[in-house]
């Protein structure tokens, strides 16, 4: 054996001396051989130094002071819960949208239009955001809905972007851990597809904890998207991972890991090769029409089978090996094709969307005749998004990298063409996870940005102590190389993202006075008799106290009210500023009561005035020279 060093490719470019390929040491060693995979690709291709690649994209990424940035970003909030906003290619943070998280600025969480929206989910105050989705029209952007899931508590929300406040939000049944959530591209957003994780007996009352049990399975799940109500469930094999649909409405599909139906990390590779499951929906849509449907554990929703019987495919699914424990899956958006990631091979699996027809007729004997290739990328790829010019981007988590490579050249090698489909490796820093390219979801897509989610920052920015921010990365994708020019920190593992064109997205500057966002309040003001824009009164009702007021700057419309010792108290505020970006708040201080009011928007709280004395209320958003005065005070009698 030769005891001549094989240099480490591009070691020059390793920051401060961390190699990409010895980052995770013994763990990225064990991806490899779980894989099976060799690194492909290394140094084979140059690449610009970060620096070199910023200055030149510099005047791509600035936005001016008075500029706009050309895009709206939605990241998942992670494991704080919420959605936040940002503006793209600045990656300046815009906005926080509380969803499954309590949030003190605006009252989410604490205000009783929020509670009603959370419903009996309020009981929870963490989630576990990963996916956010906007609706779409003829496989377009539609700006009306975005869609994301809480795998914590099973839940699925919806934010309206007009006012980008939450505004439904259900909770899954049947199920645990919803991860995989992907929108019904055409005609027009109908569904909701998220996929529930973990394989659980049914009932899950106890009676047996055996997951090789025939009725312990998981589902897949498809949500009515305007009533955001259960439209139908269907039993699956394996824990289902991540999804996507086509641009016919007619299928939709997911990954799935853990065939062998284990517990443990052992028992979820025995198998050779796991398997992405194709739902076709039109046949599920028919058969639940026809009553051909089960219901499970005391819910109404419609649940068909579709798990293999005796090697039998069930008319409503087909089952596509691939290798093991598959990972991402992602339509490409000139519709021809689903990607399925292979993250312990080093390969994603290109699944013609034009053969699952004849699959469905079964025309085909093997399931894996719908795969025209497998292009190997390099270690651990778990996502792909694309650029719509024919090029897609894995990230590659092992190796540190995004890989571009070329479709029609991919599909050209595996047929036996000598062809190079890899374009380009580019470092990023480091072991990104999802990836998200310019309105890549739909067929607009455009390729000028791509971001890419690092789930460890490491050395990038100052360090933070033990726990360390996560890492965003944008890169300029517009030309044939791909160029890193921006690091952003972000907070409790914002899962992934996505892109909109600004136009796409119209929002309210002030608040409708008919929106149904706070009917509930209106309603309950007009049994009480108030006029909201006009009138300030307390109405006492035996042990509870409702009391309106309006407010404008600088002033409430109460600044005085009374009550007892024990008394509920529902404070309900309406703004009666016409002008934009004057909001309100109210804060009742030590009683944890807390909302925002924006201009013409009606917004109530409630809490027990369980401390005689007197207690100070404020304004919390800054709305005038006179803010500091914008006050009132509660008088809490002795009972």
């Amino acid at each position: 054996m030769s005891d001549k060093k094989i240099p480490t490719p591009d070691a020059a470019q390793e920051p401060r001396g961390v190699s990409r390929r010895t980052f995770l040491g013994t763990g990225a060693v064990t991806g490899a051989v779980l894989a099976g995979a060799t690194a492909l690709g290394a140094g084979t291709f140059t690449r610009e130094s970060w620096a070199a690649a910023a200055k030149e994209a510099k005047s791509k990424i600035h936005v001016g002071p008075g500029e706009l940035d050309e895009y709206y970003g939605f990241w998942s909030g992670g494991h704080q819960g919420e959605v936040r906003v940002l503006g793209v290619p600045s990656m300046r943070e815009l906005m926080r949208i509380p969803v499954f998280n309590v949030d003190s600025a605006t009252g989410w969480g604490l205000t009783n239009e929020s509670k009603h929206i959370l419903g009996d989910s309020a009981k929870y105050k963490n989630g576990d955001c990963h996916h956010p989705h906007i609706s779409m029209t003829d496989g377009k952007y539609d700006g009306k809905y975005l869609f994301i899931n809480d795998k914590a508590n099973s839940r699925v929300a919806r934010i309206r972007l007009d006012i980008m406040k939450c505004d439904k939000i259900l909770t899954v049944p049947n199920v645990q851990a919803i991860h995989g959530l992907r929108l019904q591209k055409v005609p027009y957003t109908k569904y909701v597809f998220a996929n529930a994780e973990f394989v659980i007996p049914h009932p899950n009352d106890g009676h047996t904890f055996d997951l090789q049990d025939k009725n312990s399975f998981t589902m897949f799940n498809a949500i009515d998207a305007e009533k955001m109500e259960m439209a139908f469930q269907v039993i699956v094999d394996g824990n289902l991972d991540n999804s996507d649909a086509d641009y016919t409405g007619k299928y939709a599909a997911s990954t799935c890991y853990n065939s062998e139906k284990a517990y443990d990390l052992g028992g979820m590779m025995r198998n050779e090769r796991d398997w992405v499951v194709v739902f076709n929906i039109p046949r599920i849509e028919a058969a639940i029409k026809a009553g051909k449907f089960i219901n499970l554990d005391g819910s109404k929703v419609p649940v068909v089978d579709g798990r293999k019987v005796d090697g039998k495919d069930s008319e409503f699914t087909r089952y596509i090996p691939v290798p093991k424990n598959p990972h991402g899956l992602n339509t490409s958006p000139d519709g021809k094709y689903f990607i399925a990631n292979g993250k312990l091979s080093p390969t994603v699996s290109m699944i013609a969307i034009d053969r699952l027809d004849d699959l469905f007729n079964d025309r085909y004997k093997d399931p894996r005749e719908v795969i025209v290739a497998e292009p190997e990328l390099g270690l651990g790829p778990l996502h792909t998004t694309f650029d719509g010019r024919g090029n897609a981007y894995t990230t590659l988590f092992i190796d540190s990298q995004v890989v571009k490579w070329n479709m029609d050249e991919a599909i050209r090698a595996y047929k036996g063409e000598k062809v190079n489909y890899i374009k380009q490796k580019l470092d990023v820093q480091y072991q990104p996870g999802h990836n998200h390219a310019s309105l890549t979801e739909t067929s607009d897509a455009d390729g000028k940005w791509l971001v890419v989610l690092c789930k460890f920052s490491k050395d990038r920015f100052l360090p933070t102590g033990p726990l360390h921010p996560e890492n965003d990365q944008l890169i300029d994708i517009s030309g044939d190389e791909m160029k890193l020019v921006h690091d952003g920190p972000a907070f409790a593992e914002p899962h992934d993202c996505i892109l909109a064109r600004r136009d796409q997205i119209k929002t309210q500057k002030i608040w409708n006075r008919n929106d149904p966002f706070f009917a509930d309040t209106v309603a309950r003001a007009k049994k009480d008799g108030i006029n909201l824009e006009t009138d300030n009164k307390v109405i006492r009702d035996g042990n509870k106290v409702r009391v309106y007021m309006t407010s404008m700057a600088p002033a409430y419309g109460l600044t005085e009210f009374t009550v007892k010792q024990g008394n509920e108290v529902t404070v309900t505020i309406t703004n009666i500023d016409q002008i934009e970006d004057v909001s309100h708040g109210f804060v009742m201080t030590n009683h944890g009561a807390s909302m925002e009011i924006s201009p013409q928007q009606t917004s109530s709280i409630t809490f027990m005035a369980d401390k005689p004395g007197l207690h100070w209320y404020y304004c919390s958003w800054f709305c005038h020279a006179l803010h500091m005065e914008m006050v009132g005070r509660m008088l809490v009698e002795k009972a």
